[in-house]
């Protein structure tokens, strides 16, 4: 069985003339874990704010940001960082002037606005406000509340739009009614105008050369719009280029910052592949031109790993299918290092699961759909691309299952000639090959039990196959009393598969109990009970009753309940596995029934709708009760402690903007 990758910690004193090349190295490799965590925060410098001057630039000129790196990864040179300068000067020069002309197109449009507004004023206001009986009041107001004030002042006072737009009203009303005014006017937010006494209105010529200047200003922003389109358009490629390297400068500097260094030299410890050792070598000797010293530890000569202070990262290596189900076990913990990979495992038995859990040849098709449209791109989905495989092989287990029970988009006609051909060979020939719905045959019933003792072997293997990752992890790491005696040890294994053994001779082979079957099972469930002393005893810890025989006695009494309890429990579970594929059955006749009640085209909008429905809900449904039993069943035997999860120093682009 694979184990996890072999690991060595590595130990590089680099010249400070050498180091961001050597950072540049490590970074685009993805291979080097630091040691200890490096700070990510950089001091200021010159590369890190020309980055972020280029990311706001790239932001005003409308430039798509970077989705990620692209070869070749080079940190900028001293020719960069001028034509950066120069760009980033142009294109500031140029947002200065569109921002200058964009405030005086709107100074000259109010201008137009207001003169506009008052236009159709043609007696001096200084004779209107000279009425002794008359109140006045000129400003602004906003368009959707003048209905409102209208209703508000009622016959108290009069409202007259100014203007086209609505948002320069004139009210007049009597001097006593004054104050009453004045207060719905400010309850409507209304601000008054500073209008000259001797005001009459907006001369014609006026009006005409305001307007001029606002087509003018229009024009002149709107060329200046299209010069910064020109310009970005122009400049694109090299901006993208620029941010690349600058943002990996960036990242190189914050590492950088971080390291422990004297004056001229550079110390950087880390973990990488033991299969990258001899590669790393020489690309270091090869960029330093032989001015780097490298040093190698294996973990057991690393004094924190032997103490117990550290724990060495671990990191699994896979290809690309099986590589895919790697998030399925590092989000429930990450293996020791040293002990067996699960992942291979995860795989099979996840794909194995949903497959019987989820039989039909049309639905499975469309997660092997999906899977394919998201390998290639094509196809997003909040970022699930990554498990693309995942879908393309639950798609296929689905397939395969829903060819056995002649499902195809909840259809049990369509499957019907090939599954007779084939059923002809070994006897009568079937609609389905593997019929799941109860039916009034006379083997119907019997072979949906023999379907749920099937799934109950399958939990078997499943447990089994922890038990004895677990037993094989334990030997790993010398915990010898654990290998042997603990619940999911040796012990605890063995009366597992005795028990089962002995039920199946009971059942099927017509065996009476005999006296040496209890005397197994009992010395084997003693044994696992008492294993806590036992596990002491092995490993020289002293006391072997740490906390007396009588309290040694309780808690195996205890522990029995619970090795009882817990392996009954861990097979039933999958009894589950049989009645999800039952359900699915019953969801996929409840279709096939509905579509039969109905016309053509009502039963196409309930085939569409009722397999859309089944793919979404209960694909999540079985999705989740694959992973709990992955989870509960599997995971728990083995996983009695967490390892550390290889993350390399890599980078990764970030905007700012």
């Amino acid at each position: 069985m694979a184990k996890t990758t072999t690991m060595r910690l590595v130990e590089l004193m680099v010249l400070k003339q050498d180091i961001q090349n050597v950072l540049l190295y490590l970074g685009k490799e993805g291979d080097f874990q630091f040691q200890n965590e490096v700070r990510a925060e950089s001091e200021p410098n010159e590369d890190r704010t020309l980055f972020e001057k280029l990311s706001h630039v790239r932001s005003f000129l409308g430039i798509a940001d970077l989705e990620g790196y692209q070869s070749p990864l080079e940190l900028p040179t001293q020719e960069d960082r001028e034509v950066c300068q120069q760009l980033i000067a142009r294109a500031e020069e140029i947002h200065e002037k569109e921002l200058s002309l964009s405030d005086a197109l709107k100074r000259v449009s109010e201008a137009a606005t207001e003169a506009q507004s008052f236009a159709n004023l043609k007696v001096s206001y200084s004779e209107l406000e000279a009425l002794s009986f008359l109140t006045m009041r000129i400003g602004k107001i906003a368009p959707s509340a003048y209905d409102s004030l209208v209703k508000a002042v009622g016959d108290r006072a009069v409202i007259l739009k100014l203007g086209e737009d609505g948002s320069r009203i004139m009210a007049a009303c009597s001097k006593n009614a004054r104050f009453a005014l004045d207060t719905e006017l400010k309850a409507h937010h209304f601000v008054e105008l500073a209008v000259p006494s001797d005001f009459k209105g907006i001369p014609d010529d006026m009006l005409a050369s305001l307007t001029a200047q606002k087509e003018k200003a229009q024009k002149d922003f709107e060329e200046i719009q299209e010069e910064r389109r020109n310009f970005a358009l122009t400049h694109e490629q090299q901006f993208r280029k620029l941010l690349q390297a600058f943002s990996l400068m960036s990242q190189v500097h914050a590492v950088q910052d971080g390291l422990e260094s004297t004056q001229f030299v550079y110390r950087l410890t880390g973990w990488i592949p033991a299969y990258t050792c001899r590669d790393l070598t020489k690309r270091i000797d090869s960029i330093t031109e032989g001015r780097a010293a490298v040093r190698v530890y294996a973990p057991n000569e690393v004094a924190a790993v032997v103490s117990g202070q550290e724990k060495v990262p671990t990191k699994l290596k896979h290809g690309k299918i099986v590589s895919n189900f790697e998030r399925m076990v590092f989000s429930y913990g990450s293996p020791l290092y040293g002990t067996i990979d699960p992942t291979p495992f995860v795989a099979l038995f996840f794909t194995l699961l949903f497959g019987l859990m989820f039989g039909d040849a049309g639905q499975g098709f469309v997660f092997l759909l999906v899977g394919i449209l998201m390998q290639k791109k094509l196809f997003k989905l909040d970022g699930w691309e990554k498990f693309g495989i995942v879908f393309m092989a639950i798609g296929l287990s689905s397939m395969i299952m829903g060819i056995l029970t002649g499902e195809v988009f909840a259809n049990a006609e369509l499957l019907a000639p090939f599954s007779r051909w084939v059923t002809g060979f070994f006897g009568t020939p079937r609609d389905q090959i593997l019929p799941m719905m109860p039916s009034g045959d006379s083997q119907s019933i019997t072979r949906m039990f023999m379907f749920f003792g099937f799934a109950v072997g399958v939990g078997f293997i499943i447990n089994t196959t922890g038990l004895v990752i677990n037993i094989f992890n334990q030997f790993a790491l010398k915990h010898y009393g654990k290998a042997l005696f603990s619940k999911t040890g040796l012990t605890g294994a063995c009366f597992f598969w005795y028990v089962v053994v002995f039920a199946l001779r009971l059942a099927f082979f017509g065996h009476s109990p005999a006296l040496y079957d209890w005397i197994i099972m009992g010395t084997l469930l003693l044994l696992t009970a008492f294993g806590e002393p036992l596990i002491r005893l092995v490993e020289g810890e002293r006391p072997i009753f740490e906390d007396g025989l009588g309290t040694a006695i309780i808690s195996a009494v205890v522990e029995l309940i619970e090795i009882i309890s817990s392996y009954l429990s861990n097979t039933v579970s999958f009894l589950r596995v049989g009645a999800f594929s039952l359900a699915h059955a019953v969801l996929g006749y409840i279709i096939e029934t509905l579509c039969a009640m109905a016309p053509a085209w009502g039963a196409l909008l309930i085939s569409i709708v009722g397999n859309a429905i089944v793919v979404v809900l209960e694909g999540m449904v079985v999705s989740i009760q694959v992973i709990r039993l992955q989870y509960y069943e599997f995971f728990s035997k083995f996983f009695n402690e967490t390892g550390r999860e290889f993350k390399p120093f890599v980078f990764e682009y970030h905007s700012v903007a």
